[in-house]
């Protein structure tokens, strides 16, 4: 009825069990090989990676925001607040998966009062981003706007209110090109601070934003986020807080620097004070100027446009520091002091004045056409005789004159921290190796008026003349008092710093100066409308050619083009008995240094000896 089934073993030969135990082990070596593999790629995982691969995974599950920080106050030298920090408002979307996000950004752009467009384009701009960071749709929102963005919160999911500091200005219009504004980090920049800025961090562009950038940007804060399998955030893992910039008390009195850039009246040009026995600045204004809450909002291209390459004045150019421009007569110090010291002249030393004198074949004018008459050397500065100077400069070897320009501080650098202009001073060499040709006489009489190859800046001159005034000493100027952390603590304090002396020409100086008095006080004196009623200035005048006199030679100041009229200078100190304070005054186009810039002057001097003396004024 059943079957049986009977298993036979079958009885292997020698030969086929060699081969068996040959494939056995073969296999065996296989697994084992196999094993080896998976356990080293486990080391190397685990043990030689482990560390990096653990990073790895954990920023798939959180990710980093950094937390602004705010930068660090400026103030003024007598602790005013010029600029400080606000809160801003900013209008961020966090991207949420929903249907009706088209429905939500409508809702938005109605209270933005903005097209529906301009905020979906701002969103696909920045697709290119983690899904995890916002999208900034609005920035520095006003009061009204917030309260009705939080008052339709329900209504507006994945819109949220981000707040972070921004810049504000105890004064707007005060100090634009001094204390500079903020920009977009470039993609330069990034690369120098690898580490320390983010692409849309801000940073300083210029003045002391720029020149102390490490010491006000503060250090970032962050917050550790774990996010979803989606890239939206869940919750909060870790917070550091930033820590805020450090404060930076400038030299400069916000006073006086109002009263400097409200005496420029909106016209081209510049005024620096300095105190003369320790080089700090007490004004630095250059006009024209900017709004620097405009700059903190942002400007558009179009702004930008009309401000760098549309506007013929330049508003961005400090021409405190980078504006070059011919001396004029206020050089003519200089080549009275080499030619003194040079023994070409004695203060004695009597020149005719009768309005020109001819060198080679032509005239050399003086800018008072009947002459001055017979003038010594404290004539000459006090009416600024131009006759004496190109006599001078007849005897005065071009490489001579400009070794003394050079050492009483012009054509180089100041190195007062913010970028700078080193102007010109011309010589056989510079002629030859710029221009390809021989230096001729003439332009030595040109240079001794301070014209030809040669200018300088508002800055250099006013450091010149504090340097007259406190017996040879060149001062770096000075604009940072000290820093100061968060805690109110003591980082930096700056103190007096000597760049240069000239003590060998000390024993002309009193000469100098005696005459400059006379320039601004005496009949005839150039500078009489820089003249105080209770403190003696010394100070000199300046004319410096746009284009040649002989083009308008016998019009009206008036009826010559403002662009082509010379520019204006004036120069001075005081008290000239015990000198506190050098000023230095340029008008672009202002016509006579003694009618547009004397007048500037006196603003300042009286705003200055009008209030009281700050402590740092005395020589450290």
């Amino acid at each position: 009825m059943f079957q049986r089934t009977i298993t036979r073993i079958h009885k292997l030969d020698e030969a086929e069990r060699f081969f068996l135990k040959r494939r056995i082990a073969a296999a065996q070596y296989v697994v084992m090989l196999m094993l080896l593999i998976l356990a080293s790629r486990l080391w190397y995982l685990q043990i030689l990676n482990g560390k990096d691969f653990r990073e790895r995974s954990n920023s798939n599950r959180t990710k980093t925001i950094s937390t602004i920080a705010p930068r660090g106050n400026i103030l003024d030298r007598n602790g005013r607040l010029l600029v400080t920090n606000r809160p801003c408002f900013n209008v961020v979307w966090l991207r949420p998966d929903r249907k009706d996000s088209h429905r939500v950004l409508k809702r938005l752009a109605s209270i933005l009062e903005v097209e529906t467009s301009s905020l979906i384009d701002k969103i696909r701009e920045a697709s290119d981003q983690s899904r995890y960071l916002p999208v900034t749709l609005a920035s520095d929102i006003d009061w009204q706007t917030l309260v009705s963005i939080e008052n339709n919160h329900l209504d507006l999911p994945g819109v949220k209110i981000q707040v972070v500091p921004r810049r504000s200005y105890a004064d707007p219009e005060l100090g634009f090109h001094l204390l500079g504004y903020l920009g977009k980090v470039s993609l330069k920049e990034l690369k120098r601070y690898a580490g320390i800025y983010d692409g849309d961090d801000m940073i300083g562009k210029t003045g002391i934003e720029l020149m102390l950038e490490s010491d006000l940007r503060g250090e970032k804060g962050h917050t550790i986020m774990e996010i979803d399998s989606r890239g939206f955030l869940k919750r909060e893992v870790e917070v550091v807080k930033s820590l805020p910039g450090r404060d930076v008390y400038l030299t400069i009195d916000a006073g006086l620097q109002k009263t400097a850039e409200k005496a420029l009246a909106g016209n081209p040009g510049a005024v620096v004070a300095m105190e003369v026995n320790t080089g700090r600045v007490l004004a630095l204004a250059s006009s024209p100027s900017c709004d620097l809450e405009r700059f903190a909002s942002g400007l558009s291209d179009v702004e930008w446009a009309t401000l760098t390459r549309h506007s013929p004045l330049n508003p961005l150019l400090n021409r405190a520091t980078k504006g070059k421009y011919f001396p004029g007569s206020t050089f003519k110090v200089v080549t009275a002091i080499a030619a003194l010291y040079e023994g070409i002249i004695t203060p004695s030393t009597k020149v005719q004045c009768n309005g020109a004198i001819r060198f080679g074949d032509r005239p050399f004018r003086c800018w008072k056409h009947s002459g001055h008459g017979m003038v010594d050397l404290k004539k000459a500065l006090a009416q600024s005789c131009d006759v004496y100077f190109y006599t001078i400069a007849e005897k005065l070897d071009i490489d001579i004159l400009a070794k003394f320009a050079r050492a009483l501080g012009l054509g180089s650098i100041t190195n007062i921290g913010l970028g700078e202009s080193p102007g010109l001073i011309g010589d056989r060499d510079w002629k030859m190796r710029v221009k390809k040709e021989p230096w001729h006489k003439g332009e030595t009489l040109n240079m001794a008026i301070g014209q030809g190859f040669n200018s300088a800046t508002p800055l250099q001159i006013c450091r010149l003349y504090a340097a007259i005034a406190n017996g040879g000493i060149l001062y770096r100027p000075m604009l940072v008092e000290r820093v100061v952390d968060p805690d109110g603590g003591t980082v930096r304090d700056f103190t007096p710093r000597p760049d240069g002396r000239f003590d060998d020409y000390s024993d002309m100086l009193p000469l100098i100066r005696d005459a400059l008095v006379a320039a601004v006080n005496e009949e005839h004196g150039t500078g009489a409308k820089a003249a105080l009623d209770e403190v003696i200035v010394a100070g000199k005048t300046g004319t410096s050619q746009v284009v040649h006199t002989e083009r308008y030679e016998g019009m009206k100041e008036e009826d010559i083009p403002r662009n082509e009229r010379d520019h204006a200078w004036f120069a001075c100190f005081a008290p000239a008995g015990k000198p506190e304070i050098a000023v230095a005054v340029l008008v672009e186009n202002g016509g006579h240094g003694g009618s547009a810039a004397a007048p500037i002057a006196r603003e300042v001097l009286e705003k200055y000896f009008a209030g009281p003396k700050p402590a740092a004024a005395e020589a450290d």
